[in-house]
């Protein structure tokens, strides 16, 4: 019977970077399950490049209960990855989780009421087969439960010792402001919130939200770093009208497509002068500021990771080049 074993040099070219100034290192690119895992994926698929992220130093899997076609089946899938090849290699990995959207029917299936937590922390850990989750997520900021319950809640996840870190997801700047005095409170160890980021998107920047964590001496992780693959070279040559876009990019449109592609092809000239497509350029552009830990990118065949790894062999922007997509972006 076939035995997976890792490759044995699989951190001598990792980027590893430290959340904040916690004992929390992640690696500069994290694997992320949001699509293309579960019910309707080809599990040998879904294997493969999994662990060849795994091989290539990516030590870092992000999941979460609503994950999948269904709630539960990128849990489910990597569960029975990970039970199949990476056990032996626990102590290594980063598996993180997330509950509060759309997970099962009725009134606790949704947001961050210390039920909802609790009870979904106990799910995820059941179908990936672990005894604790490496970071926790509250997936999104509660409007209708005060955020010292949630806080209180997390807190006492990690004293059950079903996980190790606490993260949110989704929360703005003040929202993080007031849930850290809770944390900072409580000595929870809260390291990080993931949020929606890319060059296209800068609304952390413009909330505030980066400038929090970085003075709180949190991370940033990113998530969605090529805005649904609007940062590829999808559509340089043009966009059509069926062209759908993730809320959370939404606005990139707003003065309407042919315009928006002028931008990505003038991006993608910046991209070339500096060896990188478009895609690489983007992933390499988050990892500019030291606040952003880890970017979450999503990969369902192998070469579509070892196109994404390429981002981190030119990791440095001179300052012009900065400025330069700022203007192309901004304006």
């Amino acid at each position: 019977m076939y035995m997976y074993k890792a490759n044995e040099g699989r951190y001598d070219h990792a980027v590893v970077r430290r959340a904040g100034d916690s004992g929390l290192q992640v690696p500069a690119l994290s694997f992320g399950m949001w699509h293309s895992f579960g019910d309707d994926a080809n599990y040998g698929d879904s294997e493969k490049v999994i662990l060849k992220a795994f091989d290539e130093g990516i030590f870092s899997f992000d999941l979460a209960y609503n994950y999948g076609p269904t709630s539960g089946a990128a849990e489910r899938m990597f569960g029975d990855v990970y039970r199949a090849n990476l056990k032996p290699y626990r102590d290594e990995l980063v598996i993180t989780t997330k509950a509060g959207f759309n997970m099962w029917p009725g009134p606790y299936g949704n947001f961050s009421s210390k039920k909802t937590l609790v009870n979904a922390l106990d799910g995820s850990l059941k179908r990936m087969g672990l005894d604790y989750v490496d970071i926790y997520y509250s997936h999104r900021f509660d409007p209708n439960t005060n955020l010292e319950e949630t806080a209180n809640a997390l807190d006492g996840i990690v004293r059950s010792g079903k996980a190790l870190y606490i993260g949110i997801s989704n929360y703005n700047s003040e929202q993080t402001k007031e849930i850290t005095q809770y944390f900072n409170d409580l000595h929870t160890p809260f390291v990080v919130n993931q949020a929606s980021y890319n060059m296209l998107n800068r609304e952390v920047e413009d909330d505030g939200l980066l400038k929090t964590l970085k003075d709180e001496n949190k991370a940033l992780i990113a998530y969605g770093p090529l805005a649904e693959g609007l940062l590829t070279d999808k559509y340089l040559g043009g966009m059509s009208d069926d062209v759908k876009v993730h809320w959370s990019n939404q606005f990139v449109i707003k003065h309407g497509k042919d315009e928006l592609v002028k931008k990505l092809n003038e991006l993608n000239d910046i991209a070339k002068n500096r060896g990188q497509n478009l895609a690489q350029m983007s992933l390499a552009w988050l990892l500019h500021d030291k606040t952003v830990a880890s970017v979450v990118t999503g990969a369902s065949k192998v070469a579509h990771l070892e196109d994404n790894l390429k981002a981190l062999d030119n990791l440095d922007f001179t300052d012009d080049e900065l400025s330069q997509i700022d203007k192309i972006v901004k304006e």
